[in-house]
């Protein structure tokens, strides 16, 4: 008996080895080596050309572009987040299965295909373009959807918005409605339900979903290229590195190299933040957890 307990000791130890360099090696291979490749290459010039690659007017305005399409993104699917999943966890009515299918159609949908649906709607030859000329026509005003900023954050907000509502869902189904419904009962008004109970118990997986929901927006390439078609003007930061690089010159591929890096530090920043309450929120469950 303690021969076979020897060996399977061994042999848990030999898998566990065995797993855990699989999974070093292949981290390092598909994801530390690409992103040092970038740092490496961004620098290939110097760190003058490379401040000056992050400070071209072009990138200047790929920055602003992607930072107000990420905040109202980020903004708007908050809000959409925290009143989809309370309707999905706190209501019973027709149709929730396709409610809650219809917010997880960003996952499964090509961000390109998105893009097109949104030039079909609002572009020349789309249903809502007479809406828009109408409007334009009756009250002065130039509102353009496809190839304008319009463009570039709705399809920013499409990619992006299940991403708080997916993370809240699973909490609120957890935490149940006993407490919402004794607090009304008591007379506590709905504002003071949320704020005092609902929101305690979900503000750790909304800021991850924030998180999560800002990393995607300051990613995106697909729908956004399918909507914008401007330099300078409606490019992202992922563009304006695709317009860098297409661009063929030894210069521009290391100045979209510079331009990358930048990502690169933002995402790191991100993922760091999402770890720090990713790890708040599993301390805050076990302790709420040993407490009962």
């Amino acid at each position: 008996m303690e021969i076979l307990d020897k060996k399977q000791v061994r042999s848990k130890r030999r898998t566990k080895v065995i797993l855990i360099s699989v999974s070093v090696i292949f981290i390092v291979l598909m994801l530390i080596l690409p992103l040092a490749s970038v740092i490496i290459n961004s620098l290939r010039e110097g760190i003058e050309f490379y401040f000056q690659s992050l400070s071209t007017k072009y990138v200047l305005s790929a920055l602003g572009v992607t930072a107000i399409a990420t905040l109202i993104a980020v903004g708007v699917n908050t809000i959409f987040g925290l009143v989809a999943s309370w309707t999905l966890t706190k209501f019973d009515f027709k149709g929730k299965n396709v409610l809650s299918t219809l917010i997880d159609i960003p996952f499964s949908i090509s961000p390109v295909i998105a893009g097109l649906a949104f030039i079909m709607t609002f572009g020349r030859l789309g249903w809502a373009n007479g809406i828009l000329e109408w409007i334009n026509s009756t009250f002065g005003w130039d509102i353009q959807i496809v190839f304008a900023i319009p463009g570039v954050v709705l399809a920013t907000i499409f990619v992006t918005f299940p991403f708080v509502s997916r993370e809240l869902v699973p909490v609120l189904n957890t935490v149940g409605r006993d407490e919402e419904e004794a607090a009304s009962i008591l007379g506590a008004g709905g504002f003071k339900i949320f704020r005092k109970i609902t929101f305690p118990h979900i503000k750790w997986a909304l800021i991850y979903g924030v998180i999560l929901c800002t990393a995607r927006a300051l990613g995106e390439f697909g729908a956004v290229h399918a909507l914008s078609k401007t330099r300078g003007g409606t490019f992202t930061l992922p563009l304006e590195i695709d317009a860098l690089y297409m661009s063929g010159s030894a210069d521009s591929i290391t100045a979209a190299f510079a331009v990358s890096s930048l990502l690169v530090l933002i995402a790191v920043i991100v993922l760091v933040a999402r770890n720090i309450f990713e790890f708040r929120t599993k301390t805050k469950r076990k302790k709420e957890r040993q407490g009962e």
